[in-house]
Protein backbone atom coordinates (compact mmCIF):
# COMPACT_ATOMS: atom_id res chain seq x y z
CA UNK A 1 0.00 0.00 0.00
CA UNK A 2 2.79 2.15 1.02
CA UNK A 3 4.40 1.91 -2.95
CA UNK A 4 1.66 4.01 -4.65
CA UNK A 5 2.26 6.78 -2.98
CA UNK A 6 6.08 6.83 -3.25
CA UNK A 7 4.92 6.65 -7.10
CA UNK A 8 2.98 8.86 -7.56
CA UNK A 9 5.47 11.63 -5.30
CA UNK A 10 8.55 10.35 -7.58
CA UNK A 11 6.18 11.00 -10.75
CA UNK A 12 5.12 14.46 -9.72
CA UNK A 13 9.04 15.40 -8.70
CA UNK A 14 9.91 13.59 -12.11
CA UNK A 15 7.51 16.22 -13.84
CA UNK A 16 8.57 19.48 -12.13
CA UNK A 17 11.70 18.76 -12.97
CA UNK A 18 11.23 18.43 -16.79
CA UNK A 19 7.94 20.14 -17.10
CA UNK A 20 9.25 23.48 -18.56
CA UNK A 21 10.08 21.45 -21.15
CA UNK A 22 6.96 19.77 -21.51
CA UNK A 23 5.60 23.42 -22.03
CA UNK A 24 7.51 24.48 -24.23
CA UNK A 25 6.67 21.37 -26.68
CA UNK A 26 3.29 21.58 -26.31
CA UNK A 27 2.06 24.98 -26.20
CA UNK A 28 4.32 27.12 -27.53
CA UNK A 29 5.27 27.34 -31.10
CA UNK A 30 8.17 25.84 -32.90
CA UNK A 31 11.14 28.09 -33.06
CA UNK A 32 11.85 29.40 -37.05
CA UNK A 33 13.97 28.13 -39.36
CA UNK A 34 17.26 30.15 -39.65
CA UNK A 35 18.19 32.25 -42.55
CA UNK A 36 20.81 29.58 -43.62
CA UNK A 37 18.09 26.89 -43.47
CA UNK A 38 15.47 28.39 -44.82
CA UNK A 39 18.03 29.19 -48.11
CA UNK A 40 19.58 25.62 -48.23
CA UNK A 41 15.63 24.48 -48.16
CA UNK A 42 15.21 27.15 -51.10
CA UNK A 43 18.65 25.34 -52.65
CA UNK A 44 17.25 22.13 -52.44
CA UNK A 45 13.79 22.58 -53.70
CA UNK A 46 15.67 24.36 -57.19
CA UNK A 47 17.92 21.06 -57.58
CA UNK A 48 14.94 18.74 -57.26
CA UNK A 49 12.94 21.35 -59.54
CA UNK A 50 10.34 22.17 -57.18
CA UNK A 51 10.73 25.94 -58.33
CA UNK A 52 7.61 27.36 -56.72
CA UNK A 53 8.31 25.31 -53.25
CA UNK A 54 11.97 27.20 -53.79
CA UNK A 55 10.31 30.04 -54.44
CA UNK A 56 8.01 30.00 -51.06
CA UNK A 57 11.68 29.17 -48.99
CA UNK A 58 13.53 32.45 -50.68
CA UNK A 59 10.32 34.35 -50.18
CA UNK A 60 10.11 33.49 -46.57
CA UNK A 61 13.83 34.28 -46.17
CA UNK A 62 13.39 37.64 -47.74
CA UNK A 63 10.11 38.61 -45.36
CA UNK A 64 11.81 37.60 -42.22
CA UNK A 65 15.35 38.21 -42.36
CA UNK A 66 15.86 41.46 -44.67
CA UNK A 67 19.85 42.11 -43.33
CA UNK A 68 20.83 38.28 -43.43
CA UNK A 69 23.83 37.72 -45.86
CA UNK A 70 21.74 35.11 -47.26
CA UNK A 71 19.01 37.41 -48.17
CA UNK A 72 21.11 38.95 -51.58
CA UNK A 73 21.58 35.39 -52.73
CA UNK A 74 17.72 34.79 -51.73
CA UNK A 75 16.30 37.78 -53.89
CA UNK A 76 18.47 36.14 -56.68
CA UNK A 77 17.15 32.65 -56.21
CA UNK A 78 13.80 33.70 -55.83
CA UNK A 79 13.81 35.19 -59.40
CA UNK A 80 15.59 32.22 -61.16
CA UNK A 81 12.75 30.34 -59.07
CA UNK A 82 10.16 32.16 -60.94
CA UNK A 83 12.09 32.01 -64.25
CA UNK A 84 12.37 28.14 -64.29
CA UNK A 85 8.37 27.76 -63.61
CA UNK A 86 8.03 30.02 -66.90
CA UNK A 87 6.50 32.68 -64.16
CA UNK A 88 8.00 35.56 -66.59
CA UNK A 89 6.51 38.32 -65.03
CA UNK A 90 7.21 37.64 -61.77
CA UNK A 91 10.62 36.71 -62.11
CA UNK A 92 11.39 40.18 -64.07
CA UNK A 93 9.74 41.86 -60.98
CA UNK A 94 11.87 40.03 -58.64
CA UNK A 95 14.87 40.91 -60.86
CA UNK A 96 13.64 44.75 -60.74
CA UNK A 97 13.46 44.63 -57.38
CA UNK A 98 16.86 43.02 -56.50
CA UNK A 99 18.44 45.57 -59.12
CA UNK A 100 16.97 48.97 -56.83
CA UNK A 101 18.25 46.62 -53.96
CA UNK A 102 21.45 46.11 -54.79
CA UNK A 103 22.98 48.21 -58.05
CA UNK A 104 26.35 47.25 -57.08
CA UNK A 105 26.44 43.49 -56.68
CA UNK A 106 28.69 41.19 -58.15
CA UNK A 107 26.09 39.56 -59.68
CA UNK A 108 23.95 42.49 -61.38
CA UNK A 109 25.26 42.26 -64.61
CA UNK A 110 23.33 38.81 -65.30
CA UNK A 111 20.25 40.07 -63.28
CA UNK A 112 20.06 42.81 -65.83
CA UNK A 113 20.33 39.94 -68.60
CA UNK A 114 17.73 38.10 -66.35
CA UNK A 115 15.21 40.57 -66.82
CA UNK A 116 15.77 41.17 -70.62
CA UNK A 117 15.08 37.13 -70.97
CA UNK A 118 12.02 37.22 -68.84
CA UNK A 119 10.76 39.92 -70.85
CA UNK A 120 11.42 38.25 -74.17
CA UNK A 121 9.99 34.95 -72.89
CA UNK A 122 6.95 36.38 -71.72
CA UNK A 123 6.28 38.33 -75.37
CA UNK A 124 5.00 35.25 -76.91
CA UNK A 125 1.98 36.38 -79.12
CA UNK A 126 2.88 38.21 -82.22
CA UNK A 127 -0.43 39.60 -82.35
CA UNK A 128 -0.43 41.14 -78.42
CA UNK A 129 1.49 44.76 -77.93
CA UNK A 130 5.40 44.21 -77.96
CA UNK A 131 5.76 46.10 -74.84
CA UNK A 132 7.81 43.64 -73.12
CA UNK A 133 10.41 43.38 -76.15
CA UNK A 134 11.07 46.97 -75.90
CA UNK A 135 11.88 46.35 -72.13
CA UNK A 136 14.03 43.45 -73.00
CA UNK A 137 16.49 45.44 -75.69
CA UNK A 138 16.53 48.08 -72.75
CA UNK A 139 17.99 45.66 -70.27
CA UNK A 140 20.26 43.95 -73.00
CA UNK A 141 21.88 47.40 -73.95
CA UNK A 142 22.73 48.00 -70.82
CA UNK A 143 24.18 44.87 -70.53
CA UNK A 144 26.20 45.49 -73.81
CA UNK A 145 26.83 49.11 -72.50
CA UNK A 146 28.16 48.72 -69.19
CA UNK A 147 29.65 45.34 -69.67
CA UNK A 148 31.25 45.22 -72.63
CA UNK A 149 33.58 42.10 -73.72
CA UNK A 150 31.54 39.99 -71.12
CA UNK A 151 30.34 36.70 -71.68
CA UNK A 152 26.63 38.21 -70.99
CA UNK A 153 27.04 40.96 -73.24
CA UNK A 154 27.69 38.52 -76.08
CA UNK A 155 24.50 37.21 -75.14
CA UNK A 156 22.57 40.21 -75.09
CA UNK A 157 23.66 41.41 -78.56
CA UNK A 158 21.95 38.21 -79.90
CA UNK A 159 19.16 38.62 -78.41
CA UNK A 160 18.89 42.25 -79.42
CA UNK A 161 18.68 40.94 -83.12
CA UNK A 162 15.66 38.08 -81.38
CA UNK A 163 13.98 41.01 -80.10
CA UNK A 164 14.10 42.89 -83.28
CA UNK A 165 12.97 40.22 -85.22
CA UNK A 166 9.93 39.66 -83.04
CA UNK A 167 9.27 43.14 -83.79
CA UNK A 168 9.44 43.56 -87.43
CA UNK A 169 6.85 40.16 -87.41
CA UNK A 170 4.50 42.29 -85.43
CA UNK A 171 4.76 44.93 -87.74
CA UNK A 172 4.54 42.73 -91.29
CA UNK A 173 1.31 40.79 -88.84
CA UNK A 174 -0.36 44.44 -88.47
CA UNK A 175 0.26 44.89 -91.95
CA UNK A 176 -1.21 41.85 -93.12
CA UNK A 177 -3.92 42.52 -91.76
CA UNK A 178 -4.50 45.68 -93.24
CA UNK A 179 -3.99 44.16 -96.06
CA UNK A 180 -6.48 41.53 -95.62
CA UNK A 181 -9.35 44.14 -94.95
CA UNK A 182 -8.18 45.79 -98.30
CA UNK A 183 -7.14 48.81 -96.49
CA UNK A 184 -4.38 48.93 -98.73
CA UNK A 185 -3.06 52.81 -97.70
CA UNK A 186 -2.71 51.23 -94.34
CA UNK A 187 -1.12 48.29 -95.13
CA UNK A 188 1.45 50.17 -97.55
CA UNK A 189 2.45 52.42 -94.58
CA UNK A 190 3.38 49.67 -92.29
CA UNK A 191 5.14 47.69 -94.82
CA UNK A 192 7.73 50.91 -95.45
CA UNK A 193 8.05 50.90 -91.73
CA UNK A 194 9.01 47.93 -91.80
CA UNK A 195 11.67 48.39 -95.07
CA UNK A 196 13.34 51.53 -93.57
CA UNK A 197 13.55 50.37 -89.83
CA UNK A 198 14.46 46.38 -89.96
CA UNK A 199 16.90 46.16 -93.14
CA UNK A 200 19.39 44.34 -90.71
CA UNK A 201 16.65 41.35 -91.33
CA UNK A 202 16.43 41.34 -95.53
CA UNK A 203 14.03 38.52 -95.41
CA UNK A 204 11.60 40.19 -93.45
CA UNK A 205 12.45 43.19 -95.37
CA UNK A 206 12.23 41.84 -98.85
CA UNK A 207 8.78 40.41 -97.99
CA UNK A 208 7.38 43.92 -96.91
CA UNK A 209 9.50 45.79 -99.86
CA UNK A 210 7.02 43.01 -102.49
CA UNK A 211 3.96 43.27 -100.30
CA UNK A 212 4.49 47.40 -99.79
CA UNK A 213 4.57 47.48 -103.96
CA UNK A 214 1.45 45.75 -104.82
CA UNK A 215 -0.73 47.68 -101.62
CA UNK A 216 0.50 51.00 -102.85
CA UNK A 217 -0.92 50.12 -106.38
CA UNK A 218 -3.99 48.66 -105.20
CA UNK A 219 -4.39 51.67 -102.76
CA UNK A 220 -4.10 54.27 -105.78
CA UNK A 221 -6.64 51.89 -107.87
CA UNK A 222 -8.78 52.74 -104.97
CA UNK A 223 -8.38 56.42 -104.56
CA UNK A 224 -8.95 56.71 -108.36
CA UNK A 225 -12.24 54.54 -107.89
CA UNK A 226 -13.02 56.69 -105.30
CA UNK A 227 -12.06 59.75 -107.40
CA UNK A 228 -14.26 58.54 -110.50
CA UNK A 229 -17.21 57.57 -108.04
CA UNK A 230 -17.65 60.86 -106.67
CA UNK A 231 -17.26 62.66 -110.21
CA UNK A 232 -19.64 60.42 -111.71
CA UNK A 233 -22.18 61.20 -108.87
CA UNK A 234 -21.63 64.50 -109.30
CA UNK A 235 -22.83 64.46 -112.93
CA UNK A 236 -25.25 62.62 -112.23
CA UNK A 237 -26.88 64.82 -109.74
CA UNK A 238 -26.69 67.86 -112.39
CA UNK A 239 -28.61 65.91 -114.40
CA UNK A 240 -30.92 65.18 -112.21
CA UNK A 241 -31.33 68.67 -111.12
CA UNK A 242 -31.92 69.40 -114.88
Amino acid sequence: MNRIPRLLAVMVMLFSLSGCGYIDYFLLPPPEDTAQELYEAGAEAMQEKDYMEAAERFQQLKDRYPFSPFAARAEIGLGDAYFLAEQYVAASDAYIEFEALHPRHEMIQYVLFQIGMANYNSATAIDKPMDRIHTAIEYFRRVVDEYPGTEYATKAEEHIVLCRRKLAEHEVFVADFYWNLERFGAAWERYRHVIENYADLPDVAAYAEARSKVAYLRHQQAASEEEREREQGSWKQWFKWL
